[in-house]
Order: structure tokens, then C-alpha cells, then sequence
């Protein structure tokens, strides 16, 4: 079973998600996207925690979603992004981009 990371405990992370959940409007942005509105629980990393904790408090890369579109955004058993979460990835591709650019200046 997986653990808990801690950063999800901490008061940055705790600020950051609720900044994010109002500027969404505490609003899931996947059925936000269909014309549905259903409550967002959720604050999802479009490119992931585990592989770029350097983008885990950077606004473009959180969304806010609803307990079922958030499990719908990665495989449950594999932890691997679905085609739903690559589709996200695709949406800020300029950013993640323009980010990436701007770190590796080494």
C-alpha cells in the first residue's frame, strides 16, 4: 500500500491547495469541461509529485477535480498517468516548456 507523502501534511502544500480550490472556484475543472458542475475534493499534479517535486506548488500544474475525475487521471494499480491525465499534461505543455527551459540554464 502506498504511504502518505508528508508534503501533503505540510502548511505550504495546505495553503497552495486551497488557493488553487478558490481560484477554480471549488469547482472540478474535467466536468467543469462537459458542463457539469461537481464539487472539486481534489487538488491534482498534472505532471506528477513523485517526478517533478520542483513544480509541486507551481499554480499551472494543480487542478482542481472531483474524487471521480481524479481517479480518472491515473491507472489505480500502476500509479502510471492514464490517456485523461496525459491529456492535461498536453494542455500546459507551453509552460511545462517554458519552465523546462529556464531550468536547465546549468
Amino acid at each position: 500500500m502506498k504511504t502518505a507523502d508528508p508534503f501533503y501534511k505540510s502548511k505550504r502544500w495546505k495553503r497552495k491547495r486551497e488557493k488553487i480550490l478558490r481560484r477554480d472556484e471549488y469547482m472540478c475543472q474535467e466536468s467543469k469541461r462537459y458542463g457539469k458542475t461537481e464539487p472539486a475534493t481534489t487538488v491534482h499534479h498534472i505532471y506528477p509529485l513523485e517526478q517533478y517535486p520542483e513544480l509541486a506548488l507551481v499554480d499551472w500544474n494543480l487542478l482542481s477535480l472531483c474524487e471521480k475525475q481524479h481517479n480518472a487521471m491515473h491507472d489505480r494499480t500502476t500509479g502510471e498517468m492514464t490517456e485523461l491525465g496525459r491529456k492535461w499534461q498536453e494542455r500546459v505543455r507551453d509552460k511545462f516548456d517554458e519552465w523546462s527551459e529556464r531550468n536547465d540554464k546549468d
